[in-house]
């Protein structure tokens, strides 16, 4: 038996030394500032009861919201349901005027809305005033594309299906929102606000276009659990909502993610918005961030790492084993299973 069992790992580690140079080629597989998500099932979604009347007397904010136009009457973020996506990265930040100014220069593409404006046209301020195809052919350009909303939303919410980029409990020391600065804040401030792969600014500072078009009953009658990119088609709506002109009605895509000048309930996770595709105002708080497709053989390597490291913790050699994990987690640092693994590796390396 024991001769067998130094077989099998004899037989594994020759299988895995001749692939593991994808391994080692981690810096070449993962595209800059921007964060791996890896595969699997993912919360979206809330589950909403239903307000009862109090009798109290409504605010004005709060008649609004509860107008037939509005997020909280069409209740969209209901129900909460599982979806399960394939590996993806997305931008750690959301896309800057410095990065939207070199597209202008190279494509001869129009300077959005806002862009002569001293208060938001810093380099490392968030472009605005941008329209869903701007954003699309900007991703477009730099080989990318827009994220779909199941993308967005599990890249916010983290494995944990978090209400808030960095837990369940809001805080307003984490968001740029309700205008509490004169202006959108720099790509990269607020880590503090992160989400648990390390994307800022997923909660406030401008709201972010994605992929999907906007259907208030969508979760409800979902198409499908795997790699959901939103309905076939667009629904008609009648007005934009409370923060956009209501008068812009027709097809709209979704926004994502509250902004500097919106309310606190906007900066929920779940929180869905709409805007007419062609439209590049909402207030001065409209941008976005992009997304790619990875690459299979990422998948494969850490799968490739997470087994070589079985194999020497097996063996009892926990160098080693620290060594091939740390392959895997180069090129995903949020795994749960590779970071247990480092936790079992630390646990039985005190032990010894």
């Amino acid at each position: 038996m024991h001769t067998a069992s130094i077989m099998v790992i004899a037989a594994l580690t020759v299988t895995f030394t001749i692939v593991s140079g994808t391994v080692r080629a981690e810096e070449q597989l993962l595209p800059k500032d921007m964060a791996y998500i890896g595969q699997g099932g993912s919360m979206m979604g809330l589950d909403r009861e239903e307000s009862v009347a109090t009798g109290k007397k409504l605010t004005l904010y709060e008649r609004r919201m509860k107008a037939p136009w509005s997020a909280e009457a069409l209740n969209d973020e209901s129900p909460a349901h599982m979806v399960f996506l394939d590996p993806y990265f997305i931008d750690r930040y959301e896309v800057s005027n410095k990065d939207y100014g070199e597209f202008i220069k190279a494509k001869g593409h129009p300077a959005p809305a806002y862009w002569d404006d001293p208060r938001l046209n810093k380099s490392q301020q968030p472009v605005v005033g941008v329209n869903w195809e701007d954003a699309r052919a900007f991703c477009e350009y730099r080989g990318k594309r827009l994220p779909t909303e199941a993308e967005w939303e599990k890249a916010a919410r983290g494995p944990d299906g978090n209400l808030y980029p960095w837990g369940n409990t809001f805080d307003p020391a984490k968001a740029n929102y309700g205008k509490k600065h004169d202006a959108t804040m720099p790509v990269d401030s607020y880590p503090e606000g992160a989400s648990y792969y390390g994307l800022h600014h997923m909660s406030g500072n401008v709201f972010e276009w994605v992929s999907d078009w906007y259907d208030p009953r969508y979760y409800g009658r979902l198409e499908t659990s795997v790699n959901p990119a939103g309905p076939s088609r667009p629904l008609w709506m009648g007005g934009t909502g409370t923060y956009v002109d209501r008068l812009t009605i027709g097809e709209k895509r979704i926004i994502r993610g509250g902004s500097w000048i919106a309310p606190e309930g906007t900066a929920r996770a779940t929180h869905r918005f709409w805007n007419h595709p062609l439209n590049n105002s909402y207030g001065v708080g409209l941008g976005f961030r992009c997304a790619k497709t990875a690459s299979p053989e990422i998948d494969q390597s850490i799968k490739e790492a997470a087994i070589l490291t079985y194999v020497e913790m097996g063996r009892e050699r926990f160098s080693e084993a620290q060594q091939t994990l740390a392959q895997g987690l180069a090129l995903d640092p949020k795994n749960t299973e590779l970071l247990e693994l480092r936790q079992l590796i630390e646990q039985s390396m005190t032990r010894q």
